[in-house]
């Protein structure tokens, strides 16, 4: 009887420690949270982004260019997951999968110019209503030269 509850035991320890561990979006709260870069307040919502850490912990951004200055100087190795809103439906999208777009005339909080879109389609019909831009993704925020702050 004991070896059939160690091996239960096992299996389960070994269940659990094989899961997958998921990363969401937690709620931005404008009384309390301030950007991890550059101590704003979290006014513009629309505009945030944040990082869920692997060790639980999340770090806030008030712009995409605030995000992307943290991934530069702290690597991606602790990122669990890094979300931006979307311009257009106003919902968290992976940063790592979303589409950008950046024209210097667009207005974004810390002025870097650069907005989120959960799709390609999505930036390209934005585009055609509201002004051109440079589509990019992910990879390319990396060597990107961030207007006003380069």
């Amino acid at each position: 009887m004991k070896k059939w509850i160690l091996i239960v035991v096992v299996c389960c320890v070994l269940l659990v420690s094989c899961r997958e561990e998921t990363y969401g979006p937690r709620e931005i709260v404008g009384e309390t949270d301030v950007c991890k870069i550059c101590n704003m307040s979290i006014v513009h919502h629309e505009y945030a982004g944040q990082i869920a850490l692997k060790n639980g912990d999340y770090e806030i951004f008030d712009d995409l260019g605030c995000l992307m200055e943290y991934i530069h100087a702290n690597g991606e190795d602790e990122i669990g997951a890094a979300f931006i809103k979307d311009t257009i439906k106003n919902e968290w999208v992976d940063v790592f999968d979303a589409t950008f777009v950046y024209n210097k005339e667009y207005w974004t909080p810390m002025n870097y110019g650069v907005l989120a879109f959960k799709t390609k389609d999505s930036a390209i019909e934005w585009m055609a209503t509201n002004g051109d831009g440079q589509v990019l993704v992910y990879k390319d925020l990396h060597d990107f030269n961030w207007g006003i702050h380069q």
